[in-house]
């Protein structure tokens, strides 16, 4: 197989487990649904996998000695950028004296780690986390609005 379609096969992956996350999200009518948790799956995967494929490049090139290449500052990159699409999306109620969307939030970094499992192919630990979300997100949901009545 091509690399250029292996690498789409795991953004793919990555963008259908991040998915399911995000229709869990949607049912409970929360920010951040199916296509937001597949687009940070898929695309996180799809810049690691190229972090591996920068790396590649470089040695191919012979520049392996003068160009210092370090894919796990990619990792280091969408962390960031991903907290800042989670922070957007935190509300502050100030009437209420209450905060909104944090787990939103907090679903989104884990669909980032969905993709970065699938980038570095630990498919069992992607599908995991994937059945792991959800079941913080509905299980536990439903017995926080239960303790809460």
């Amino acid at each position: 197989m091509k690399p250029e379609l292996f690498i789409l096969l795991h953004v793919v992956i990555a963008s259908v487990l991040a998915g399911l996350v995000g229709f869990e999200r949607e049912a409970g009518d929360k920010p951040a649904g199916i296509r937001t948790n597949m687009m940070v799956g898929g695309s996180v995967a799809l810049l690691v996998m190229l972090g591996e494929v920068i790396v590649t490049h470089f040695r191919n090139a012979g520049l392996g000695d003068i160009i210092s290449a370090d894919p796990t500052r990619v990792i280091h990159a969408v962390i960031v950028g991903i907290s800042f699409i989670g922070a957007g999306m935190v509300l502050q109620i100030a009437k209420e004296e209450k905060i909104k969307y944090l787990t939103t939030a907090a679903t989104i970094l884990f669909s980032s780690g969905i993709g970065i499992s699938v980038a570095l192919r630990q498919y069992y630990l992607a599908v995991g986390v994937t059945l792991f979300i959800l079941f913080i997100n509905y299980l536990m949901g439903q017995i926080t609005r239960r303790m809460k009545k």
